[in-house]
């Protein structure tokens, strides 16, 4: 199951991500938004794990670093066109 994790400490790692939801079987790739323009973090991340109701259930609330984390299952939303083409 996809999750979306929020509300993360802008000095959350992808490194951050993959030790808090390890006991939940991480399946596949874990990202931490980050801004393009700022290189920082957008506070937010995506998340594979095997036991994604557990983790929603045990992690959704649970301070890191001084913030509540706010954990759900991702939606499969298209991402929008942003009207961008590097080959134009």
């Amino acid at each position: 199951m996809r999750l979306y994790v929020g509300n993360l400490p802008w000095a959350a790692t992808i490194e951050d991500l993959e030790q808090l939801f390890q006991p939940y079987g991480i399946e596949g790739q874990v990202r931490v938004i980050i801004d393009r323009d700022t290189g920082r973090s957008k506070g937010y991340g995506f998340i594979d794990v095997a036991e994604g109701d557990r983790a929603i259930k045990e992690l959704d609330g649970q301070d890191m670093k001084g913030r509540a984390l706010r954990v759900n299952q991702a939606l499969d939303k298209p991402r929008p066109d942003r009207g961008f083409n590097p080959r134009s």
